[in-house]
């Protein structure tokens, strides 16, 4: 898993890049978790937030698209009042090489505009950016980006498509369905005050992007009337929403939990065809009864060899 700049409560920024890697072999049900920081040399991409980085697949090599996000105005465009004020970045795309942390920027015609908050897919050598805000303009152009990157031994080749059937939308999920080029987006909004409630089914193929509507589930009053939302993927067709309870005055730090799953119905051959929600209060839920151990910074073979995993082999019924 990679994690790359952010934006922290402080108002800081960050440009590093870590490898977050799991490895449960050595001993049965024990999870080793490592990280990373990976040192990025060449031209690296300025501390910035609300980018994607996507992973290519070209002539049996692996790079890291990167695209976007927001960073600080330039030291010399600052003044006192816009000190903390953020622009777009420069609509550059950056290749990382996750072996040796070489970057290189690249510059293309077709992208013009930096953009924050968008949706990447990407498959085999391909990327495709969804969505976005343009901070100078401040709107949210449905245009669909597809980039397209080979590999060569000498310097990378990169192409772009524009296409304007794409998605009005920013801060998204995507949740994988079916095969791994299949996706569900949810969530999000299509204007600052505004959530976009419908549902869209994405697939890749060789030919290119097919998107189509999907019903949405029947979101629950909470999740209807609340301002903002947020989530993640949880993977195979399930995706995980949080919303703040509100209320005057607000509870602090209270959150709503919501379990958004993609199912298949009866025979049908489209696994998007239903969707189902639940909610879950962490403070009614039942303990976790058999909860996995986590060892962060131990090599597997110390794992091996560990008095409390003696004798322990993996059993696939576990």
């Amino acid at each position: 898993y990679l994690i790359h700049g952010g934006r922290t409560p402080n108002n800081e920024l960050s440009s590093s890049l870590y490898m977050l890697s799991v490895d449960s072999r050595g001993c049965n049900r024990k999870v080793t978790l490592g990280c990373l920081e990976k040192e990025l040399v060449g031209e690296p991409p300025e501390p910035r937030y609300g980018h994607t980085i996507s992973v290519v697949h070209s002539r049996g090599k692996t790079a890291c698209v990167l695209f976007g996000g927001r960073s600080y105005m330039p030291p010399a465009e600052r003044t006192t009042e816009n000190w903390n004020c953020v622009v777009d970045c420069t609509p550059q795309v950056y290749l990382i090489d996750l072996e040796f942390g070489c970057c290189s920027a690249h510059t293309l015609p077709e992208l013009t505009d930096g953009q924050s908050f968008h949706l990447a897919l990407a498959r085999e050598d391909c990327v495709y950016f969804l969505g976005g805000h343009i901070l100078s303009t401040d709107c949210r152009p449905p245009r669909l980006f597809k980039l397209h990157v080979e590999l060569l031994l000498g310097s990378p080749v990169l192409s772009c498509e524009v296409f304007n059937e794409g998605l009005s939308i920013t801060s998204a999920i995507a949740t994988s369905v079916g095969s791994s080029n299949e996706y569900m987006i949810l969530g999000g909004y299509q204007s600052d005050s505004e959530k976009r409630m419908q549902c869209t089914y994405i697939a890749l193929d060789d030919v290119g992007i097919r998107m189509e509507p999907r019903e949405p589930p029947p979101w629950s009053s909470e999740i209807s009337q609340s301002r903002t939302w947020f989530g993640g993927s949880l993977g195979k067709g399930s995706a995980l929403m949080m919303i703040p309870s509100e209320g005057n005055p607000a509870p602090p730090d209270a959150h709503y939990f919501y379990q958004v799953s993609f199912q298949q119905e009866g025979d049908a051959e489209d696994p998007t065809q239903t969707c189902s929600q639940e909610s879950t209060d962490f403070e009614d839920s039942a303990p976790l009864e058999d909860s996995e151990e986590l060892y962060f910074g131990r090599d597997p073979n110390e794992m091996e060899f560990s008095s409390d995993g003696e004798g322990e082999t993996y059993n696939e019924d576990d």
